[in-house]
């Protein structure tokens, strides 16, 4: 059998050789492009988690393997970009931010290195304020863009809305836009001078730039906004901001855009096509690179035009590379942050660990509860669990078990609010559960489409989660101090920026007055508080409890 198959495939190609069609394909010009997008990369270069101090596939250098394997197969036409949130994540970032910035920023360093074409920026390079993000985009070799940041009050441009490169003779724009959610979770000082416009608006404005004046061939939207929808039912995702993502809605309403690399929302997407327009996206930590290639093809004098387009993730594994030149660069930052992270502040009588922190109450939680009751001087406090991986040794703590108690770059602030206010808050966080179902547990009742770290947790009162009543019902016997909790009662509540400007969607606590701010970060807080009194409370208080049954 093997010789007529044989034959016959070899008749059909001469056949494919000699046809029409095959000849009038031979008169078109053809081209490949290859773009590759990074996104959230939150700091993280080496392949370490810094919080346990273990090996793990993440990073910059180990995506750059990926990258000049990549630019290996298509060296001329191979464009580099990353979607935002950049230069905060990791006790790496924070050290140089925080503690010694005067050295280049080592993400810039690494991602100049790798020769990246642009980046869009996102809403955690404000966390530091805009001497340290102006400081980290002065070093860069590439140009940040973001095309709907504007100075306050005027029609100018914060960033460089767009970019335009050329690839094996095909002009490619590149469009920047940032989530506008921004003052919503950042300190005003932080963004001072600047304005967040609606993106979809600012997309069209800027691509019908691109293609009538600059006369691109190919447009990329690179967004720190990812999908605002579940795709399944059209739903929209819950606790967002206005606007905060607007992949979907831009690629059915902006005409001219091919391609849109997503960021923001911590996903993986390695294809969608909505209305024609390709999106794709990263992951999140250096975990994945997205790649799309695109093949055109121009008749002798016209224009190029799109015949075909496809993405994908490519996964970063234990097995892939780590590149030494990228290594080498920020071998002297992860020194300097290891001698940090290494530094012991304190004891524990016990193990204490996060693992069901968001179904029970528990004491490593307790910990930031009391240091924001305390440094705030406040009657309640309200904390999320922010890593489920969290631990606190028995014996020796040092500051790496408390950056990993706390890994974001929230500040303290300390409000007036009113009994309702506050049980206001408890029954938004409680919708982190879906509808009951009886034989379920708490674990199998979390609803995924509602972000871990918005599920709040309340100390200074005392009270239960029914799970079987409906939302907006299932704070039951809420008492401040031993009496039930009056709506009318005034207490000074605890929590942190990103909260208070009504990130998660608690919008219930927009206009209350404001008793005390710190500029410290919590984690900061933590870390002091457990030097000065050494000891960690190894019991919880118990102070509330889900009810299933």
């Amino acid at each position: 059998m093997r010789k007529p198959l044989a034959c016959v495939s070899l008749l059909l190609a001469l056949l494919c050789v000699h046809s029409p069609a095959q000849s009038q394909s031979k008169a078109a010009e053809r081209a490949w492009i290859t773009i590759l997008s990074t996104t959230d990369l939150h700091g993280n270069v080496l392949p370490v988690d810094y919080y346990t101090n273990r090996p793990d596939a993440r990073g910059l250098a180990k995506l750059a393997t990926l990258v000049r394997q990549a630019r290996g197969e298509n060296p001329a036409g191979t464009l580099l970009l990353d979607s935002g949130d950049t230069i905060q994540g990791t006790p790496l970032e924070y050290v140089h931010n925080k503690k010694n910035n005067a050295p280049p920023d080592p993400l810039m360093l690494a991602m100049n290195a790798l020769k990246f074409d642009a980046l869009a920026v996102g809403n955690h390079e404000y966390n530091f304020g805009l001497a340290v993000l102006e400081k980290a985009r002065r070093e860069a070799s590439f140009p940040w863009l973001s095309a709907n940041t504007y100075k306050t009050g005027t029609n100018e441009t914060y960033y460089q809305p767009y970019v335009v490169k050329e690839l094996n003779g095909v002009r490619v724009g590149v469009l920047g836009l940032t989530t506008p959610g921004v003052p919503f979770w950042e300190n005003r000082e932080n963004f001072a001078g600047l304005e967040f416009r609606e993106p979809v608006a600012e997309a069209r404005k800027w691509v019908s730039v691109l293609r009538a004046k600059e006369r691109v061939d190919f447009v990329v939207v690179a967004m720190h906004m990812g999908l605002e929808e579940d795709l399944r039912t059209g739903e929209a995702t819950p606790g967002q901001v206005t606007n905060e993502n607007v992949a979907a809605r831009l690629a059915r309403e902006v005409a001219g855009v091919d391609l849109i690399l997503m960021g923001h929302t911590h996903r993986e997407v390695p294809s969608l096509v909505i209305n024609g327009v390709l999106l794709a996206q990263a992951n999140f930590w250096g975990r994945h690179l997205a790649r799309a290639d695109v093949y055109l093809e121009r008749a002798k004098g016209g224009r190029w035009r799109v015949a075909a387009k496809s993405a994908r993730t490519v996964p970063v594994t234990a097995t892939t590379e780590t590149d030494a030149e990228i290594a080498r660069l920020v071998e002297p930052y992860d020194r300097e942050t290891q001698g940090w992270l290494a530094r012991v502040i304190g004891t524990s009588a016990a193990e204490l660990t996060a693992t069901d922190a968001r179904f029970r109450d528990t004491a490593i939680l307790d910990l930031v509860q009391r240091v924001q009751l305390e440094v705030g001087k406040a009657d309640v406090s309200m904390v999320a669990s922010f890593n489920p991986q969290a631990r606190l040794p028995k014996g020796d703590v040092t500051v790496r078990d408390i950056a990993g108690l706390y890994i974001y770059e929230n500040t303290l602030v300390v409000l007036e609010v009113t009994g309702r206010q506050l049980k206001d808050a408890l029954e938004h966080s409680a919708k982190y559960f879906r509808a009951y179902e009886a034989g379920r547990t708490p674990a199998e009742l979390v609803d995924e489409k509602i972000p871990a770290y918005n599920f709040d947790i309340a100390e200074g009162v005392t009270y239960d989660l029914d799970l079987t009543k409906p939302h907006g019902s299932r704070v039951q016997n809420l008492r401040f101090r031993g009496v039930p909790l009056d709506p009318a009662q005034r207490l000074k509540l605890a929590t942190n920026n990103y909260r208070v400007n009504g990130g998660g969607g608690y919008t219930m606590f927009r206009g209350a007055p404001e008793v005390f701010r710190s500029s410290t970060e919590i984690r900061e807080l933590i870390i002091d508080w457990v030097e000065r009194n050494r000891r960690v409370p190894a019991e919880p208080s118990n102070n509330w409890r889900l009810l299933t049954n």
